[in-house]
């Protein structure tokens, strides 16, 4: 079903959007550095250069790709403003963000994929989800949909030329395509048009699941900024890096929320960027604070254990700041012990990528607990104790009052009609926490990592995965525990290939045991048959964050796991 647009004529309020922050940044900061990116020498020669472009230059620069898409969408294809426009891009360069924002500035909704969706058939199918009237490739995609995966598309495919292609017209584009056909941000727009559309980062029956967002959304998404952006360089400007791809909503929401404070973004020359990239950016960039998802920035605890130069590189930044997942006690612990100033913040694609906060501070007791951004309308809801209740007063974690965290209607980043719980009309994320004291909240896990087993009763999977990584850092790389509706929970973990797997299986329990021997037979791993070893990098994981997914596990060792517990077909 195609997307709906107001056209209500009727006085709208002033919202904050991309546009108009891109508007407004470029004349507080016309000259400070928006965007450092690599440079073509240090391809050439390999010594690390970053060139800059300027907020002034951002802002021109978006505004003659506006010109472009505006004479090849509208002028030339005849498709109307206000239509869902596909990007099925890289989102990881400067070019990349320009073609977002022109399409944006030209009038269309963005509806924006990543490489990492790689089959054209889902990309059709959620172009027409969205009611699109056309797809923008980069050379890429448009080789891997081929001749006849074009005509097959259900919509009219453009190609996204490099910018410098753009800058070559840049006469004619300022003479053919006057002013009236881009978005003027002086125009108040209506809360409930549509802005962008994103994805799931999970597939659900094969599929991601569209992520409309309105202005309202946008606005409120927005001005979560005064609460996790505010400059933290006393001496100059703060320079961050990017997060990922532009198609997904992390990098689209940092970007918003750092234009706001004139905040300098740096690009990597490849993702996830390494120990000795990062070095290189600090050097060469004046990068102070990074944001970067939990697995990722677990990589770079590690190498920082071993390295102490890449180490005092982590100390010495005025912020880390984690986010996709709660990172492990293990490096919560070594993170802070080292004196690395770590902030982790909470959220989901859904709701603009952050929603809570942690308090930090000295206090090992409390900095890690979470709070929720002011100025939103957030619940904790009580979860079944059903199962609690059996288990009794154990003392164990999974024996503590589970709330889910719901976003109620009224809040400004409540996510569109089509995402929210159709019997209260309130947005119910999956999320589980226990609350540690007034307004305080650790987190607990997913619906789905909270499994119950065959007897119905809970498994806490993420003190298990936790254990695991903190006891066995040195045998595995990566592990998941699946056990849905079986009678004990199974470990699986990633290691390097070639092992010894029946030692190394025994290795692990024996290391895990005396953590296991305190838990109940349901939520235990009960002997070292019930560990299973995969090559590193082979468990299924989620396109933007890089988190392996339980479910994807489940089903694609039920066959193992079947056989691990004696089920038979019938």
């Amino acid at each position: 079903m195609p997307l709906s647009t107001s056209t209500s004529s009727s006085s709208k309020p002033k919202l904050l959007t991309h546009l108009s922050i891109l508007r407004d940044s470029s004349e507080r900061f016309a000259r400070s550095a928006a965007f450092k990116v690599p440079s073509v020498e240090s391809t050439s020669t390999g010594i690390p250069r970053w060139d800059t472009i300027t907020f002034k230059q951002f802002s021109d620069d978006v505004q003659l790709c506006a010109r472009y898409w505006a004479r090849e969408l509208n002028i030339r294809g005849n498709i109307p403003r206000k239509s869902v426009v596909g990007l099925w891009i890289g989102g990881y360069t400067y070019s990349d963000v320009l073609h977002i924002y022109g399409i944006s500035k030209a009038g269309y909704v963005p509806q924006l994929f990543s490489l990492r969706l790689p089959d054209p058939t889902v990309i059709f199918e959620l172009l027409q989800k969205a009611g699109a009237r056309a797809l923008v490739c980069d050379l890429g995609t448009s080789s891997s949909i081929g001749d006849q995966g074009m005509m097959n598309s259900p919509v009219p495919i453009f190609t996204a030329i490099s910018f410098s292609d753009i800058e070559v017209s840049s006469r004619s584009l300022l003479q053919d395509v006057n002013d009236s056909y881009l978005v003027s941000e002086a125009e108040p727009v209506d809360p409930s048009d549509c802005a962008f559309v994103f994805h799931t980062s999970g597939s659900t029956s094969g599929s991601p699941k569209l992520v409309p967002c309105n202005y309202r959304w946008l606005d409120a998404v927005a001005r979560k900024a005064s609460q996790l952006c505010v400059p933290l360089n006393k001496n100059g400007q703060d320079v961050s890096t990017w997060i990922g791809s532009m198609c997904h909503i992390g990098q689209t929401t940092m970007l918003i929320c750092l234009m706001q404070y004139g905040t300098c973004i740096a690009q990597p020359r490849r993702f996830p960027y390494p120990a000795d990239e990062l070095a290189a950016m600090v050097e060469h960039c004046n990068v102070n604070r990074i944001w970067q998802f939990s697995a990722f920035f677990s990589a770079l605890l590690r190498a920082a254990r071993s390295n102490p130069d890449f180490l005092r590189v982590l100390v010495g930044l005025d912020e880390v700041t984690t986010c996709g997942m709660a990172l492990s006690k293990e490096d919560q612990d070594f993170a802070y012990k080292s004196g690395i100033n770590l902030q982790e913040i909470f959220g989901s694609t859904e709701l603009g990528g952050s929603t809570l906060v942690s308090l930090g501070g000295e206090d090992p007791n409390t900095r890690r607990h979470l709070r929720p951004l002011s100025g939103l309308a957030y619940e904790f809801r009580p979860v079944n104790t059903s199962a609690q209740a059996e288990d009794g007063d154990s003392g164990h974690q999974s024996t503590n009052r589970l709330l889910e965290f719901v976003v109620l209607a009224a809040s400004g980043d409540c996510p569109d009609v089509s995402l929210r719980n159709p019997e209260d009309g309130d947005f119910h994320t999956g999320d589980l926490f226990i609350e540690v004291g007034s307004g305080k909240y650790i987190f607990a896990g997913r619906d789905d990592d909270w499994i119950k087993t065959e007897s119905s009763l809970r498994c806490d999977t993420k003190s298990i995965e936790d254990n695991a990584r903190a006891m066995c850092g040195s045998l595995i790389s990566e592990c998941i525990v699946v056990g849905t509706g079986r009678p004990s929970p199974v470990l699986f973990v990633e290691s390097t290939a070639g092992v010894d797997e029946t030692k190394l299986k025994k290795d692990i329990w024996r290391k895990i045991r005396q953590f296991h021997r305190r838990r109940y037979i349901h939520e235990s791993i009960t002997s070292a048959d019930m560990i299973i070893v995969v090559p590193p990098g082979s468990l299924p994981r989620t396109a933007s964050k890089g988190n392996i997914r339980r479910k994807a596990v489940e089903e694609e060792y039920k066959t193992q796991l079947d056989k691990l517990f004696g089920v038979t077909d019938c």
